[in-house]
């Protein structure tokens, strides 16, 4: 469990603290197992720090890792579970290039597709997040928010500014600083922190180009964060699934040998079904998010004001995304359709050539037969039967009967060329 207090800095408190400032908010995150652990502990400290606690029923939904993608809400906060799609550990080498790609490999990268659960709990000052153990979203927003903070002051260049002034004035800057530590010393609010983001080679990093320098206002502008960062990380597994899907279509659409892995493509199949219920499910969690935030009473400041806006947008772009996703998911399940269908149409053309030609075949080899059986018949007054070039001119009647209908099954189109 890590607490971490967003104000004008993003900082790292060892502990809870005795009391929230007057400005910012705290966040805390922890993993599913250390809150079950925990859960007297935190309870007892969001009602001393956001004037209530987690409801048994949504205690039971943030400990739970197959709850689908959900929104409610009491008086006190709100509660959002949002389930990630992300791409397992190690699944980067499964498909290095489309002609690298098995069907072990393609089981083994549906199977490390990873859906579970993140909880969040919205309080007023406090946000409270459940996340999987091996959950790198927490690490990411750490870094990313540790490079949306100014730069610090740098105490050395101001110590040798001060000496250059002469003793005096040194002695006065002494004791001011003196009084500004004995100001911090009995400011006892908070635990012990560590400052991120103080690294001379970091701090650069939020002026250049496309970064932002804004910290998040409020938990809910930090909770909308995450989950837009939570769905933007399908792009990698969009990505892996269709390297998947080339691979298994090319094996499918192919002529060179007969397709065996149908469990691949079943499972594939399967997973895409998984994956277009999540999409839907996280659709409807933020359209109710949405819902209950066009409820909130309206604020009377400005910047409040221009704060729930921003909510709103942040809100209307997740769900554009979540949107995107699930146009994807639904166009890679269509091309699966449409692959399986085209494989069973060439097959089924494939069966109607063969048909085609054995029937030709049995067609012009029906007259010869014929011929052959009038020949064959044990009369004496049969014509040419004593003939010496009887023979060769029943062989050749045979020939020009099968080369006429060889020819007539040509121009009809019945023979390829």
């Amino acid at each position: 469990m890590r607490f971490f207090l967003i104000n004008d800095n993003f900082t790292e408190l060892t502990d809870w603290p005795k009391a929230l400032p007057a400005q910012g908010f705290l966040w805390v995150t922890t993993s599913r197992r250390v809150f079950e652990v925990q859960l007297p502990q935190v309870q007892q400290h969001l009602h001393r720090l956001a004037g209530g606690t987690l409801v048994d029923l949504h205690i039971s939904d943030l400990l739970n890792p197959q709850l689908p993608s959900q929104y409610d809400y009491t008086s006190w906060y709100d509660l959002l579970v949002f389930r990630r799609l992300a791409a397992g550990h190690g699944t980067e080498r499964l498909f290095l290039d489309e002609e690298r790609g098995t069907a072990s490999s393609a089981r083994q990268a549906m199977a490390a597709i990873d859906t579970s659960p993140v909880g969040f709990a919205l309080f007023d000052r406090v946000l409270l997040t459940v996340h999987p153990a091996d959950c790198s979203v927490r690490d990411f927003f750490e870094a990313r928010l540790s490079q949306m903070i100014p730069h610090p002051p740098r105490h050395d260049a101001q110590d040798v500014s001060v000496l250059a002034q002469g003793p005096s004035y040194a002695s006065e800057a002494a004791q001011a600083g003196s009084g500004n530590a004995d100001a911090q010393t009995d400011d006892n609010v908070l635990p012990p922190v560590h400052d991120h983001g103080l690294d001379n080679a970091q701090v650069p990093r939020h002026e250049g180009r496309g970064s932002t320098s804004r910290l998040p206002p409020n938990p809910a502008d930090l909770m909308l964060r995450i989950v837009n960062h939570m769905v933007d990380s399908y792009l990698d597994l969009r990505r892996l699934l269709t390297k998947q899907f080339g691979y298994l279509q090319q094996e499918l659409l192919s002529n060179r040998n007969q397709f065996t892995n149908w469990q691949a493509l079943l499972d594939s199949r399967n997973t895409l079904h998984m994956l277009e219920d999540t999409c839907e499910d996280q659709r409807s969690a933020v359209q109710e998010w949405i819902d209950a935030l066009e409820e909130w009473p309206i604020p009377a400041e400005a910047q409040a004001a221009r704060e729930r806006e921003l909510l709103r947008v942040r809100s209307k772009d997740v769900q554009e995304h979540i949107e995107r996703v699930l146009g994807h998911v639904r166009r890679l399940e269509s091309s699966a359709e449409s692959a399986v269908q085209m494989h069973f149409s060439a097959q089924g053309s494939r069966t109607n050539d063969i048909m085609r030609t054995l029937t030709v075949l049995t067609a012009v080899f029906l007259p010869l037969n014929l011929i052959t059986g009038v020949f064959g018949m044990n009369f004496d007054a049969l014509p040419l039967i004593h003939a010496r070039v009887g023979f060769w001119i029943a062989c050749g009647l045979m020939a020009l009967v099968g080369l006429g209908l060889v020819w007539w099954f040509r121009r009809q189109r019945y023979l390829g060329d």
